[in-house]
């Protein structure tokens, strides 16, 4: 994911300062440069990498600070603040109303997603409650009604614009008007793509922003844009009142330093961040979870949303239930394949677990990993109910898996990697038996009843190195077990 190797990077000078016998002002510069070499690697504008190297300095005298004093908390805390400074303004976009009709206007470079982020932003309040529209006032662009009028179809989200009329202005005006007759609370107006060169496209978005008088202007920037991003946002918000900033394609491997960068040239907060080509893939942007899992500190308050709106909350304890049993069926290790593609990317969920990132899955792996859990559950949709139940391994026999094969359109060989799979998932599993799991309304309680000697063998060698070891697990659970967000590991995360 975009980010997941800047955020490795920082987390990697942080873990080397802790390691520090001594934190004195040798040791707190090497880290200040490790960070700073990190943040100019990935785009991040000079200027902001500047200010925030001295920020921490004037923050952090280390000849002042008393003796018993941790200094590393200190330090880590001073980097949490400053980081979440340079993403925060300070001050909130406006937020929209339902049942007031506001009208929200879309600007941004050609090619930096806005007609797609327009859908997804329709979509996303739509789901909501909101009766959303669009309007596409882009007619600079071949083909930008039709893609707008594609993807609104899809969503079944209403939309004006036009093949013959060749002013935008005339467009945009009589599509808001329309659709606050039909009584629509979110009209959303997509304009022209342009750059700061483009003086005669800047013009049009002023006159476009004059007659439709949107509530809030948001402006779309392209996480792969790099250092030319502050200087264009900058050109933005000098043409129109730009409120608010949305970050697109951010799940690719662009350095992205420059799309935030975006954020202290607007002045605006980002908002929502857009994570792949798929109407879902949009998500509202919270500052302190997203520096806490660039730090590599996680974000538990998010993973156990994440986790509820997969699994609903009275159905998690009944799911762990199957687990303590100490039998591991295929129809479990299906749920269990259900769930991940739920979560999704793996590597954003690693991000949310403290001690891990992004970094250590590549896209590639990610990519590979789901689309082979999604041919193992088509194979196992081929299966009966006395197969999914078995724990008897001689069950398979060849006619069994040669039938589901041939139901599934796969090989052979394919349904025997599956049941190989499955094997190897059933020793780590079948570890977990005797867990002691806490009754439905009691899902905090999970830390005080978990044994995490049993839960340590059952996790891969190489995770529970990552995580710090027993010490590391069991800070977990009691994580998990906290109704405090993870910023309680920091001491507060108040800026």
């Amino acid at each position: 994911m975009v980010l997941g190797e800047l955020g490795g990077s920082i987390t990697r000078a942080l873990q080397a300062m802790s390691n520090a016998t001594i934190i004195d002002e040798d040791v707190l510069n090497e880290c200040l440069k490790q960070i700073t070499r990190a943040l100019l690697q990935h785009d991040v504008h000079i200027k902001l990498v500047h200010n925030l190297q001295t920020n921490i300095k004037n923050i952090v005298n280390l000849h002042e600070l008393a003796a018993g004093h941790n200094k590393r908390k200190i330090i880590q805390q001073a980097i949490f603040n400053e980081l979440c400074k340079m993403l925060d303004p300070g001050k909130p976009s406006f937020t929209p109303k339902k049942g007031k009709p506001s009208v929200v206007m879309f600007v941004g470079l050609q090619g930096s997603g806005k007609t797609t982020s327009c859908t997804k932003y329709a979509y996303h309040h739509q789901k909501k409650g909101w009766k959303p529209a669009l309007v596409c006032a882009d007619t600079f662009r071949a083909g930008a009604f039709d893609q707008l009028k594609q993807n609104a179809t899809k969503a079944n989200i209403p939309f004006y614009g036009s093949y013959t009329e060749s002013d935008p202005l005339k467009i945009a005006v009589e599509g808001v008007e329309t659709f606050k007759k039909e009584n629509c609370d979110l009209i959303i107006v997509d304009t022209s793509g342009r750059h700061k060169q483009q003086k005669d496209l800047f013009e049009e978005m002023r006159q476009v922003a004059e007659a439709t008088k949107p509530d809030l202007v948001i402006f779309v920037m392209d996480s792969s844009i790099g250092q030319a991003a502050f200087d264009q946002a900058e050109a933005f918000k000098e043409s129109v009142a730009v409120g608010a900033v949305i970050v697109t394609k951010m799940d690719g491997h662009a350095k992205g330093g420059g799309a935030l960068s975006a954020v202290a040239a607007t002045k605006s907060p980002v908002i929502y961040i857009g994570t792949g080509e798929h109407m879902d893939d949009f998500e509202v942007f919270d500052v302190k979870p997203f520096v806490s899992r660039l730090l590599g500190m996680g974000d538990w308050s998010g993973l156990m949303n994440k986790i509820q709106e997969v699994v609903p909350m009275d159905q998690q304890p009944e799911h762990l239930q199957k687990l303590s049993e100490g039998t591991f069926t295929l129809r479990i290790m299906y749920e269990q394949f259900h769930y991940m593609l739920k979560l999704g990317p793996v590597s954003k969920v690693l991000s949310m677990l403290p001690g891990l990132n992004a970094e250590l899955m590549t896209k590639g792996q990610e990519k590979e990993s789901q689309a082979k859990i999604k041919r193992y559950m088509t194979m196992m949709d081929s299966m009966t109910n006395e197969e999914l139940d078995s724990t008897n391994p001689k069950l398979m026999s060849e006619s069994r898996i040669m039938r589901i094969a041939r139901g599934s359109g796969r090989l052979v060989r394919d349904v025997m990697d599956m049941l190989e799979e499955y094997k190897k998932l059933t020793k780590p599993m079948s570890k977990m038996k005797g867990l002691k799991i806490p009754k439905k309304g009691e899902m905090s309680s999970l830390s005080r009843n978990t044994n995490v000697q049993q839960l340590s063998r059952a996790l891969p060698p190489g995770m529970l190195q990552q995580i710090g070891g027993m010490g590391g697990l069991q800070n977990l659970m009691k994580q998990l077990g906290s109704s405090k967000d993870m910023m309680g590991m920091f001491g507060g995360g108040d800026n």
